[in-house]
C-alpha cells in the first residue's frame, strides 16, 4: 500500500468549492496567447493530430533540453508527464525492498511516500531554519550511509524557498560519492529566484547525480504536464523502461509547445516573467504579515512562489487551515503536510488583487 498524498488530495478535494485558492505552488500560468508571442505557431497547431508522442520525448525536445544541462546528450534525458512523474519513475527504477532512502525535511513529500510503498526504509534529516535552512550535518551523516540507495532533495527547496550554498552542495555530493548513493535533486524551482542569482544545478557534479525538472514552476506552464529526468545513461534507460509501463507519452501538442518554451531565449523570458510576478507580490505578503504583529513570522523565499508562515498559536496547522477553508472559503496548505507543524504555506504567485483578498481572509480568521 502507498500512503495518501495528503497535500495533493486536499488540493484536489478543496480547490473547486473555495472562492480563493492559495494552496498553489507556482505563479499564475502562462496563456496560449503569451506562448504565441514567444513563437508558438498556433495556426499550424490547428492541424496537429492529437496523438501520442514518443514515450521518452522526441529527439527534438531532448536535444533542446540538453542546452540547459551542459554535457548532457539525448540518451541521458527522459521526458515525463510533469516533475512528479519524473521523481516517481526514478524511485521505481532504483529503489528495491530492503533499501534505505534518505529524505530531507521539510520537503515535497512525494519521495517520502513512494519508497515506503516499494518496501524501502525512509530516513530523514532536517534543514534547520535557525541556520538559514542548511542541513543538520550530524543528522545527515547518520542518515546517508553505505546502506543508502537514494537521497532526495529539492533545491530550491519546497516549501521554504531556500537555496543550498555551493559548499553544502559540494558536501552532499562528496558524501554520496563516498557512500555509493544516488542523489536525486528536484530542481523544478530552478529559474524562479526572486532577487538572488540563478541557483546552480547539481547536474555535472558527479556521475551519481540525477536531476529532475519541468515546466510547472519557474516556466509557469503547469498544465502541459511536461517534466524530465537527466542522469546517467543506464539509469535513464531503466527510467524509460518503467515509464513505458506507466504514463507512456504526452500528446504531440504538449511536446510542440514545450520545444518552444525551453528554447534558451524563451526560457529566459519565462524566468523573467516569473521573477517579475514574485518581486511584485512579495512586498504585499510582507506588509500583510507585518500588520499582524508578533503573531506571524514570514520566512521569505529566495526562490519560488511559496510563502512559509509561522504562527504563534497552539492550534494545529491542519485545524487552522480547515477553519480558513470553511469559514473564509480560502484554501492554504497546513505545515503538517510538509513536516513543519506550526506553519502554513501560502501561494505568492497569483493575481495581486486575489492575493490581497486571500490574505485579508486568512488574517480575519487568525484574529478570530
Amino acid at each position: 500500500m502507498i500512503d495518501k498524498f495528503e497535500t495533493e488530495r486536499m488540493q484536489s478535494a478543496g480547490e473547486r468549492p473555495v472562492e480563493i485558492d492559495m494552496s498553489e505552488s507556482g505563479v499564475r500560468p502562462v496563456t496560449l496567447r503569451e506562448l504565441v508571442d514567444l513563437g508558438f505557431d498556433m495556426e499550424g497547431a490547428m492541424d496537429t493530430p492529437l496523438g501520442y508522442s514518443q514515450s521518452n520525448g522526441t529527439i527534438a525536445l531532448r536535444e533542446a533540453l540538453c542546452l540547459q544541462y551542459p554535457g548532457a546528450t539525448p540518451d541521458r534525458i527522459d521526458v515525463t508527464n510533469g516533475t512528479s512523474d519524473a521523481n516517481y519513475t526514478v524511485a521505481l527504477s532504483l529503489v528495491r525492498p530492503g533499501n534505505e532512502v534518505a529524505f530531507e525535511t521539510p520537503n515535497f513529500v512525494e519521495l517520502w511516500g513512494v519508497p515506503r510503498s516499494l518496501g524501502a526504509t525512509v530516513r530523514t534529516f532536517r534543514l534547520r531554519g535557525e541556520s538559514g535552512w542548511e542541513p543538520d550535518w550530524e543528522e545527515f551523516a547518520r542518515v546517508v550511509t553505505p546502506k543508502t540507495r537514494l537521497l532526495y532533495i529539492s533545491n530550491p527547496n519546497n516549501p521554504t524557498g531556500s537555496v543550498l550554498s555551493r559548499e553544502s552542495m559540494r558536501r552532499i555530493v562528496e558524501r554520496c560519492d563516498r557512500t555509493g548513493t544516488y542523489l536525486l535533486a528536484d530542481e523544478v524551482y530552478h529559474g524562479a529566484e526572486i532577487h538572488r542569482e540563478r541557483t546552480p544545478s547539481f547536474w555535472g557534479m558527479s556521475d551519481r547525480v540525477i536531476v529532475t525538472g519541468g515546466l510547472s514552476k519557474a516556466y509557469g506552464i503547469p498544465g502541459l504536464r511536461v517534466g524530465w529526468i537527466v542522469g546517467p545513461a543506464d539509469v535513464i534507460a531503466e527510467c524509460w523502461t518503467q515509464h513505458d509501463y506507466l504514463t507512456i507519452g504526452r500528446n504531440q501538442l504538449s511536446e510542440e509547445i514545450a520545444r518552444v518554451a525551453v528554447r534558451p531565449d524563451n526560457r529566459e523570458k519565462l524566468y523573467a516573467r516569473t521573477r517579475a510576478i514574485l518581486q511584485f507580490n512579495l512586498p504585499i505578503v510582507r506588509e500583510w504579515a507585518a500588520g499582524l504583529g508578533n503573531f506571524l513570522t514570514l520566512h521569505e523565499p529566495e526562490a519560488g512562489a511559496l510563502g512559509l508562515v509561522r504562527y504563534a498559536e497552539s492550534v494545529p496547522s491542519f485545524d487552522l487551515s480547515e477553519r480558513i477553508r470553511v469559514n473564509r472559503s480560502t484554501l492554504i496548505v497546513p505545515g503538517s503536510h510538509l513536516g513543519l507543524e506550526g506553519f502554513i504555506r501560502i501561494c505568492l504567485g497569483g493575481q495581486p488583487e486575489v492575493l490581497r483578498e486571500g490574505l485579508r481572509r486568512i488574517g480575519m480568521e487568525m484574529r478570530s
